[in-house]
């Protein structure tokens, strides 16, 4: 019997960005129906879902897309009152304007403190003059030196490309509007983008500055796990750094399985990942809580894992990273 489940990569759309657009989301909205109602509820009709995939806790964050230091401080309110409501099955994490890097560490520091949340989940980059902003720039330190001394974890999510990325990298006469949406997005791009600043913020030096920093990718490690080895042996060319990638990927570093329902890139994970990093997690409602159980049954039943392995990844890794606890049990 699979274990009790929490996950951490489960979204809403607040009201602040329900009144704005949402273009963004127009193949999803498309493929997946009922989504738009689902992201707007932080109620009966999650609840009904993460009982149909036995969830027994759901970590809840914002969706990504670019938001004002109003808008995100409207959402977290907005959150905190849903977690409070229903503090046995719902925690938060925190959504920052990573587009104002000096309003990230106290927002943050509010969300923690005063509204009980469990860290933050953000958008893989801003953007400026139409081009990516990542966080490896010394404007982002004192937000990373922030996370570190509250002791709590940021979630590096993918969000849209630039306009400079699409054409750079995903658009072509011979490419469909629909497939070049995708590809630059949950398709693959998102991804690959996360991986890439994953790497950034090592090769800026980031983890000598902020040995205890905890971040977390999901999407069975936004591709990293599959080019660790390489990465291994030709990162030390980037820099002298205090320490090798491979420890920062061992104590730093977390991952999920969002979205990605194969025991395919797990067992790759299980031989170079430990354990205790690895995080169940759904991606809800852009995935089914249903799917998510399914791939967990599989997992128990392939043998690449113990029972003891196996809980740790659906709760008690979870458990340990956040300071938080499953309160729910599924027969």
């Amino acid at each position: 019997m699979v274990p009790p489940l929490i996950t951490l990569e489960e979204h809403f759309f607040s009201t602040a960005m329900l009144t704005g657009s949402t273009n963004s989301y127009s193949e999803q909205l498309k493929h997946l129906p009922g989504l738009s109602d689902k992201l707007a509820d932080l109620g009966d009709l999650r609840l009904e879902s993460m009982e149909a995939g036995k969830v027994s806790l759901q970590i809840i964050s914002h969706a990504p897309g670019p938001m004002t230091s109003d808008q995100c401080r409207a959402a977290n309110d907005q959150l905190a009152k849903a977690v409070k409501g229903n503090s046995e099955r719902f925690a938060g994490f925190a959504v920052l304007a990573v587009s104002d890097p000096a309003a990230c560490g106290p927002e943050l520091t509010r969300c923690i403190r005063e509204l009980g949340f469990v860290g933050a989940l953000i958008d893989n980059h801003s953007i400026k003059d139409g081009s990516p902003i990542y966080y490896d720039s010394p404007e982002y330190l004192p937000f990373w030196q922030t996370a570190q001394d509250l002791d709590v974890p940021i979630y590096l999510h993918p969000t849209w490309p630039t306009d400079s990325m699409l054409d750079l990298l995903y658009t072509g006469p011979t490419i469909p509007l629909a497939a070049s949406k995708s590809i630059s997005s949950s398709g693959f791009g998102w991804h690959s983008d996360v991986a890439t600043h994953v790497l950034r913020l090592f090769a800026s030096g980031l983890f000598d500055k902020l040995p205890r920093l905890k971040i977390i990718v999901g999407h069975m490690g936004e591709m990293l796990p599959f080019m660790l080895e390489r990465i291994y042996q030709l990162s030390p060319r980037w820099g002298q750094r205090s320490r090798p990638f491979k420890q920062v990927w061992d104590e730093n570093i977390w991952i999920t399985t969002s979205g990605d329902w194969s025991v395919n890139p797990m067992a790759c994970i299980l031989r170079n990942t430990k354990i205790e990093h690895i995080l169940y997690s759904v991606d809800y409602p852009f995935a089914r809580n249903e799917d998510g159980l399914a791939f967990m049954e599989e997992l128990e039943r392939s043998g690449l894992v113990t029972d003891e392995q196996l809980e740790k990844i659906a709760f008690g890794n979870a458990e340990k990273l956040l300071g938080v606890k499953h309160s729910k049990r599924f027969d």
